[in-house]
């Protein structure tokens, strides 16, 4: 069953570049509803949690030291059909690739640097935002 949320993280490399307000405003433009959001700091094992499925991957360190470096603006948004819809507003992972006016056409730098990270599946935008957030926390 579909769920009508999912979660993002505005990435360091888009914090770094002064993108909050403008992803924020794209993100809300598109008729998503933010209902958690902080800013806040991954520590070296949060990463390490959050992106475990990656582990055994050539690139997981540098994810790893990329996503601890600075600070993210961690947020789950709601609107029907909420993760293909953000997936399709963000764009695809590599910028070059990514469709004109998308978050990361618009934002990211690269494969690597990408700008946000948006859930991939209904079951994994439940397992991020419970992650980043406690219940209290989610309106």
């Amino acid at each position: 069953m579909a769920t009508n949320r999912t979660f993002t993280m505005i990435k360091p490399d888009a914090v770094e570049n002064g993108h909050i307000g403008a992803i924020l405003e794209k993100i809300t433009a598109a008729g998503f509803k933010i209902v958690a959001m902080k800013f806040t700091q991954l520590s070296t094992r949060d990463a390490e949690e959050f992106y475990a499925i990656h582990k055994e991957r050539p690139f997981f360190g540098e994810l790893v030291e990329f996503m601890t470096r600075g600070p993210i603006v961690a947020a789950i948004l709601e609107k029907e059909n909420a993760v293909e819809d953000f997936r399709t507003l963000i764009g695809a992972t590599n910028p070059a690739e990514a469709a004109e006016g998308t978050i990361r056409k618009l934002y990211a730098t690269s494969i690597g640097e990408n700008a946000v990270h948006g859930s991939d599946s209904d079951e994994n935008a439940a397992i991020e935002g419970a992650f980043h957030f406690s219940g209290r926390e989610i309106f």
